[in-house]
């Protein structure tokens, strides 16, 4: 048992398999959240837009419908009092219960991580999914990654809760159960892991902390979900059968760069658009309540109006719910839409997912960007395969190039936009410009994001806060900021009380160390402690340095770090330190000041700050 023990320790399985059993139980919640949610969204579908309004919204080949079609026939006026209904009922489950669950959804988990130290009450899971599965069904527009990042980041934080775990666990619990939701109901595992350590951030900055826990997570979550699938799609790609485009010559990427300067430009439309039409909504003399059956209501008209100007094609519809079907045929026969339809779909979706959830809608942003990306791509690629008949350019290539490079620029997470694509649509072909169209479109939209919550890099989150004051403490020595002895009054062990309250009266000083013939340091006090003295003058002549001082003092050597410097002032509660050469004992070199400590902290932060911003 001795030698087991010992290699149990070495091997540290007691840490790493506690971290196991943690992320395994995020997952299987979250697994079956996300069961809940899948299940919940379509019942809705089924028993409110189609029973009502004789639409159900297509799917992608990697989907099927787990109930029977309805047989009302389509009444396209009936679906703008649907989605109205829809938006009152989100809203008021939400604005009454948990009004943090309102949104997209990813906002909340994110603020909770670097804000909250990972708190999230534990009611807003099950109001965020009863919400969003009423607002998609309905046919609001937006998408499931936002709402099953919060259920699970929500699960997450309810059982670092339950298990008592410190902040930092917690939030890495939190953010592993954002990877697991969003790895499950994408069927995208290795996605989801980076996902939850990099939406954290809107520079290029990982939480590497949580990658290890988010992936156990992530994979428990995703083989508990397929299990609720359907046998024949369980292990399909969302948009079917993998499909697979070749890139066969560097030229090709002229175009490709052609199409990243589509998607900044519908990427800075999209946001800006988001952002006025919040704060449109905010400034609605309405209760809260009621402002996402407006945003729905005039949701329902734009996608109405848009079906009309393209005489009853049904593909329009992809304005409204999540419009993954359209973007399944447009993924595999895009010249069948035409540039008008794409074009309009992708700028009018932007107009309605902003209508559904600027308004305080709950859904996610994920699903309606890749229908946008997807849409540009194709109406880009379609222009280039008129204009280059030479290159024999693919438009369907274009649209899954689109998908990711419009995401990875808005929200602000490249890898995991990358990885999450090439699992949707099962395509590994087109990984060099699916690169070169993601890092331009997020070098150049920094200053546009979707998710306001994100922090520029982890020193600026306060999750972090605290680590960083560590590691640049502990890149600092004493003996950079000390002040040297010869600028320090010295006090004699033998001077008199009468003297030392006389050189207080001409001195700034506030520690005064005391010294023995020798010059050896062998105590040190303040002017605070000569103050306690000062109601009896009949003493003065009679004390000297040796009755004030207090000895044995604590000091600290010239090749400690400001990190263990601040420690002694905190411990002691004290603003100045000795600084003693620890080869000749009791020779005091100088004097530490808290201030000065602190000051060379502040100093180095910026010089770090400085050069992250010129790098």
């Amino acid at each position: 048992m001795k030698f087991i023990n010992r290699i149990i320790d070495a091997l540290d399985i007691r840490s790493s398999g506690r971290w196991f059993f943690y992320s395994a139980l995020v997952g299987v919640a979250a697994g079956v959240g996300a069961i809940a949610f899948y299940l919940l969204s379509q019942l809705v579908i089924r028993f409110a837009l189609a029973q009502f309004a004789g639409y159900t919204p297509p799917m992608p080949a990697g989907e099927q419908p787990l109930f029977p079609p309805a047989e009302t026939p389509l009444m396209p006026w009936m679906i703008v009092v649907v989605m109205t209904l829809g938006g009152l009922v989100s809203g008021t489950l939400v604005y009454w219960l948990a009004p943090e669950a309102d949104g997209a959804g990813g906002n909340t988990a994110i603020d909770a991580f670097h804000n909250g130290r990972g708190d999230i009450r534990g009611r807003v899971p099950l109001v965020k999914m009863v919400a969003s599965a009423v607002t998609l069904g309905t046919g609001g527009s937006g998408g499931q990654e936002g709402p099953i990042a919060l259920i699970g980041a929500g699960i997450g934080s309810w059982l670092g809760a339950r298990l008592k775990l410190s902040h930092r666990d917690r939030r890495i619990l939190l953010a592993a159960g954002m990877g697991a939701g969003v790895g499950a109901i994408f069927r995208a595992p290795l996605a989801g892991a980076i996902f939850a350590g990099e939406i954290l951030y809107s520079d290029a900055d990982l939480e590497a902390d949580v990658i290890v826990p988010a992936a156990t997570a992530s994979i428990v979550a995703y083989s508990v979900f397929t299990q609720a699938l359907p046998a024949e799609t369980r292990f399909l790609p969302l948009f079917g059968e993998n499909l697979y485009h070749s890139f066969s010559s560097p030229v090709e990427l002229l175009p490709y760069s052609a199409l990243a300067a589509v998607l900044i430009a519908g990427g800075i439309l999209y946001v800006s658009s988001f952002d006025l039409v919040g704060r449109l909504f905010g400034r609605l003399p309405v209760v809260r309540h009621l402002r996402p059956a407006i945003g729905a209501l005039l949701a329902g008209l734009v996608g109405i109006g848009l079906w009309y100007v393209f005489a009853g094609d049904m593909r329009a519809l992809a304005v409204l719910g999540i419009g993954y079907g359209t973007l399944h045929e447009t993924l595999n026969a895009a010249s069948g839409l035409g540039i008008p339809l794409l074009l309009a779909i992708a700028l009018t979706k932007i107009l309605t997912t902003s209508l559904t959830i600027g308004s305080g809608g709950s859904g996610g942003v994920f699903g309606p960007s890749m229908v946008i990306g997807g849409c540009l791509g194709a109406a880009v690629g379609l222009v280039f395969q008129a204009a280059m008949p030479a290159l024999a350019i693919e438009p369907e290539a274009f649209a899954v190039v689109g998908m990711a490079g419009f995401f990875a620029g808005v929200a602000r997470a490249p890898i995991s936009t990358i990885i999450m694509v090439r699992a949707l649509t099962g395509d590994f072909g087109l990984l060099v410009p699916t690169m070169l169209v993601s890092t331009l479109t997020f070098i150049t939209c920094n200053r546009w994001k979707l998710y306001r919550m994100q922090v520029p890099t982890r020193m600026d989150s306060k999750a972090h806060r605290g680590d960083f004051l560590v590691d640049v403490l502990e890149g600092l020595r004493v003996r950079d900021v000390c002040q040297s002895a010869q600028h320090t009054l010295l006090i004699d062990e033998s001077m008199t009380l009468d003297e030392i309250v006389h050189l207080l009266a001409e001195n700034q000083q506030h520690y005064f160390p005391v010294v023995d013939r020798q010059q050896n340091m062998v105590g040190i006090f303040t002017d605070d402690d000569v103050r306690s003295y000062l109601y009896n003058d009949a003493i003065w002549r009679l004390a000297v340095a040796g009755d004030v001082m207090t000895s044995p003092f604590v000091s600290v050597a010239p090749e400690d770090d400001l990190n263990t410097a601040l420690k002694r002032f905190t411990s002691l509660n004290v603003d100045e330190l000795p600084v003693i050469d620890p080869e000749k004992p009791r020779q005091l070199i100088g004097m530490l000041r808290r201030k000065e400590t602190i000051a060379a902290y502040n100093q180095r932060l910026m010089e770090h700050k400085q050069a992250a911003a010129d790098a």
